[in-house]
């Protein structure tokens, strides 16, 4: 390689951040790297489109031909998103002997060991730093810097829009609608949601974390999903009066030979790390056996700190070619022993608020329930009454308990006459 050949796949947000860094930085990328780059093609859908960056017009294309099978491109930059035709692109570009970098989180959760296995196989580089975190760096890190570490946890808030609209609820004590319409406004958030504040988005992360951190392959319909929709203001009210706040967060951990991987709200004391990450900010908390915890942290997302991580990418993958090592992508060796735990064996504390009867003997019925599925009551707190209605709300906080059997115990919950509703069932995480 004597030159750095860049086709662009897309020229979105985070493509056209990759191309203002190539074109206005190209001298301090070059000196990094220590040859030429240049950006050589662009794939768009429509050339016409106005953009934030003005790019020469002579580089776009809407044949992927003109990237993918190009002599004149030697490293392919995918940041189109989506499962396909992105991964039939990727494929493609390695088959043709090209190195291939990708933001693409769904991508590489759905399919990154079978990308693996292909660069290996055509003795190409596939890097995705940038599918995880944006400008957070965290691939790197897993597949290098604690490579000695047997990972045991990791803990992370991945998703700056849920974690802007849960700060807003909690500051402001706004209920969810609203705080969504300011990310909305604000930009943080897109027109349709659905894939930040229903978790999707943070099951693709947290799925491609733990298969690095744990050498087996975690797939994202094995990690189990919960959004922050049906969370209420009172909640968070009622969180800090407990000397909690409400986050998501995307949780894995290897027990006994088993991988359990989740994402949904929990209840964080107020003094742990993870708990003061606020606005749109990311974190990532890993515990090793050898480094103990460390954090990662800063903007999660965006055009720029998305592209540093690809341009990051592109700078290693080319300092590994002039080496002429031989190649290149790490293999990663995954144990087919270890089984993905059901939900349902998880064993977690839980905050559960209930409308109920205002009547003598309520609590002694709802005591029962929890009983009988071995649920032990750390706590009840009777918040609010409504005298017009003859109802109560109250708060149970529980030991630690069986998944299985907390759904179990809210099913009969709902069935006894004297429960009007089961407001919430949040998950409580205490370790710091």
């Amino acid at each position: 390689m004597t030159e750095v050949r860049v086709g662009l796949l897309g020229l979105g947000t985070v493509g056209s951040g990759v191309a203002e860094i190539l074109t206005r930085k190209n001298t301090d990328v070059a000196r990094e790297i220590g040859l030429p780059v240049r950006l050589c093609r662009v794939l768009v859908r429509d050339p016409g489109k106005r953009r934030g960056f003005a790019l020469d017009p002579a580089l776009l294309t809407t044949d992927p031909k003109d990237v993918l099978e190009s002599p004149d491109v030697n490293l392919v930059v995918e940041v189109m998103g989506g499962e396909e035709p992105a991964g039939s692109y990727i494929r493609r570009a390695m088959q043709a002997g090209k190195q291939v970098i990708t933001a693409n989180k769904e991508l590489v959760a759905k399919h990154g060991p079978e990308l693996l296995a292909l660069a290996a196989e055509k003795n190409v580089d596939f890097h995705y730093e940038a599918s995880v975190g944006g400008g957070i760096p965290l691939i790197g890190p897993f597949k290098q810097d604690l490579a000695a570490n047997r990972i045991g946890s990791l803990k992370a808030i991945i998703n700056g829009t849920t974690n802007y609209i849960l700060t807003r609820m909690a500051e402001e004590g706004v209920e969810f609608a609203e705080a969504l319409a300011e990310a909305q406004r604000l930009g943080y958030a897109e027109p349709d949601p659905a894939n930040d504040v229903e978790g999707t988005d943070a099951v693709y992360k947290i799925a491609i974390l733990s298969t690095l951190a744990f050498h087996t392959i975690v797939r994202p319909e094995q990690v189990y999903r919960e959004g922050i929709t049906k969370l209420s203001a009172r909640d968070f009210r009622y969180a800090r009066d407990l000397g909690y706040t409400i986050k998501l967060l995307a949780m894995a951990a290897d027990t006994d030979g088993q991988v359990e991987a989740r994402v949904h709200p929990v209840l964080l004391p107020g003094h742990a790390l993870l708990a003061r990450v606020d606005g749109v900010y990311n974190a990532v908390q890993v515990e090793g056996d050898l480094v103990g915890k460390v954090m990662f942290t800063g903007r999660g997302a965006g055009a720029m700190p998305t592209a540093s991580a690809v341009i990051a990418d592109l700078i290693d993958i080319a300092q590994d070619v002039q080496r002429e090592m031989g190649f290149i992508t790490p293999v990663i060796h995954y144990d087919e022993h270890k089984r993905i735990k059901p939900m349902a064996d998880v064993r977690t504390r839980f905050y559960l608020r209930l409308e109920v009867a205002d009547q003598p003997g309520v609590l002694a019925q709802i005591a029962s329930v929890l009983g009988e599925q071995d649920i032990s009551i750390a706590s009840i707190i009777q918040k609010e009454v409504n005298d017009e209605a003859r109802l109560a709300e109250i708060v149970i906080v529980t030991h630690s308990a069986l998944e299985g059997a907390v759904s179990k115990a809210l099913t009969l919950l709902r069935e006894l006459p004297v429960v009007n509703e089961i407001g919430s069932a949040i998950r409580i995480e205490e370790e710091s």
